[in-house]
C-alpha cells in the first residue's frame, strides 16, 4: 500500500512530498467540484429547455389550431345540437384555450423546478468555503528539541570525566 505520491504508507515523507501530495489532492478536489457544477448546470439547462419547449408548444397549439379546430368543432357542435352557430364557435374556442392552459401549466411546473435548483450556487459556496479554509490554514509548529551543547562545548567536560574515571 502506498500514499498518493508513491511512498509507502507510514514512512516519513519530506515537506516537499507532503506539499506535492496536498497540491495534487487540491487540484483533484477543484476538478471534481467543477465537474459537479457542470453536471448541475446541464440539468438546469435541460429543465429550462423543457419549460421553454412546453411554452412554445402551448403558443403553437393556440395559434395554429384555432382556425381549423374552431370551424370543425363549431360545425360539429351545431350538427349535434340546434344551438346558435356563434355559441358553437365560442365553445370550440374555449376548448382550444383549455388545451393551451394545460400546456402552459406544464411549462410553469418545469420552470419552477429549474428556478428552484441551486446547484451551481451550492458548488460555488463550497469552493469559497474550501478556499477560505485553505487561506486560514497554518503549518503545525514543530516541537522544540532540547538544546544540546555543541560537540566543542562538551569536549572539556568529557575529557575531565574520562580523566577522573581512569585515575
Amino acid at each position: 500500500m502506498s500514499a498518493p505520491d508513491g511512498s509507502p504508507v507510514g514512512a516519513e515523507r519530506s515537506i516537499g512530498q507532503l506539499f506535492a501530495s496536498a497540491t495534487t489532492e487540491m487540484s483533484a478536489l477543484v476538478h471534481d467540484e467543477i465537474a459537479l457544477a457542470k453536471a448541475q448546470l446541464k440539468q438546469d439547462v435541460k429543465r429550462g429547455a423543457t419549460s421553454g419547449g412546453a411554452f412554445t408548444a402551448a403558443g403553437a397549439v393556440l395559434v395554429f389550431s384555432l382556425p381549423m379546430l374552431n370551424f370543425a368543432l363549431a360545425y360539429g357542435i351545431r350538427t349535434w345540437s340546434d344551438w346558435n352557430l356563434a355559441i358553437c364557435f365560442l365553445l370550440s374556442f374555449a376548448a382550444n384555450v383549455l388545451v393551451a392552459v394545460a400546456l402552459a401549466l406544464i411549462g410553469t411546473v418545469f420552470a419552477k423546478k429549474a428556478k428552484k435548483s441551486k446547484g451551481p450556487q451550492k458548488v460555488a459556496a463550497s469552493m469559497k468555503e474550501t478556499a477560505g479554509v485553505l487561506q486560514k490554514a497554518k503549518p503545525h509548529p514543530r516541537p522544540e528539541l532540547p538544546q544540546t551543547p555543541a560537540l566543542e562545548d562538551r569536549a572539556p567536560a568529557a575529557i575531565e570525566a574520562v580523566a577522573r574515571s581512569s585515575s
